[in-house]
């Protein structure tokens, strides 16, 4: 068990990326951003365009390490060397942002995230594979440094709930080991 921060919930009701990247990035709503989230086993965040989608039914939840981001968090902005990007999930579409542990590494394992209220129990099925978006909305070269860091995609397999704010993660169920 370990002590992890979730520093934001996004629960996009609409699909806010259509087009090609070069048109632009399209206006991201504040209102995305939420303090709280409703986990359904099966099904995902209530209210999140991925809920109930058979299609999407193991890869309804995203979470993503705030340590992963690249050093620029705006289009056309560099950050200073060493200063880490301000991170903003409005940017990467994932759904939950962490600190304080390598998300990255936890593929085929289970693990729970518990905010205070019961833990809410994930199959971790597989990475988050970054798009070209990655490179419009974070910056030149945004894609390639979260090749391997853009966080994994879950299957509920509990109810819960979610809160920004401490949290206890622990992996119930290690990833099979690799040949």
């Amino acid at each position: 068990m370990a002590r992890v921060e979730i520093l934001q919930l996004l629960v996009s009701a609409v699909h806010r990326f259509e087009g090609r990247p070069g048109d632009g990035v399209p206006p991201l709503p504040e209102a995305d951003l939420v303090t709280t989230v409703q986990v359904r086993a099966g099904l995902g965040i209530v209210g999140d365009r991925y809920f109930n989608r058979p299609a999407h039914r193991n890869a309804s939840i995203t979470l993503m390490a705030a340590e992963r981001f690249p050093p620029s968090a705006e289009p056309g902005r560099v950050a200073e060397p060493g200063r880490a990007a301000e991170a903003d999930l409005r940017l990467t579409r994932r759904n939950v942002l962490l600190r304080g542990v390598d998300i990255d590494s936890c593929v085929g394992a289970t693990i729970s995230l518990d905010c205070g209220t019961g833990p809410v129990v994930l199959a971790v099925r597989s990475a988050a594979r970054p798009c070209a978006w990655m490179d419009a909305t974070l910056g030149p070269g945004a894609r390639r440094a979260l090749r391997d860091g853009g966080g994994i995609r879950c299957r509920p397999l509990t109810d819960g709930t979610l809160t920004v704010g401490p949290a206890e993660f622990t992996v119930l169920e290690p990833a099979p080991a690799k040949d």
